[in-house]
């Protein structure tokens, strides 16, 4: 099993998850994705949320915060949380990890956390 699937699968694992994409923002392309629903296309998800990735980056650049790297990106929907998670290896730049979390399942905090954890040791 590769690198990436093991990643998808267990961000699958946390409580309430609904979808996961890894995607490549320079392309919008998802590179794997699990979980879609009819309610959720993570194909669509990957690409409107490289908008979302690239705007944030471009606005840290105009700021001057080069020495600031994005953690993750929080989008709290009426039903769901949406995580973004930018990967920071040198070696997986221009990738991130996309959670879509049922909100009346899911502890955030703990999403996070294994969302940072996945990240640590993915390497696309």
């Amino acid at each position: 099993m590769s690198n990436m699937e093991t990643a998808l699968k267990e961000a699958m694992s946390v409580e309430g998850s609904v979808g996961v994409a890894i995607v490549d923002y320079s392309s919008g392309l998802a590179l794997g994705t699990l979980g879609s629903t009819k309610e959720l296309d993570l194909n669509v998800a990957a690409a409107g949320n490289t908008d979302v990735v690239r705007a944030k980056m471009r606005t840290m650049e105009m700021l001057n915060l080069h020495n600031e790297t994005i953690e993750d990106i929080l989008i709290t929907l009426t039903s769901q949380y949406h995580i973004i998670r930018p990967l920071t290896r040198h070696t997986s730049k221009g990738i991130f990890l996309y959670l879509a979390l049922d909100r009346s399942r899911a502890n955030l905090a703990l999403a996070r956390h294994r969302m940072k954890q996945i990240e640590e040791n993915l390497e696309v």
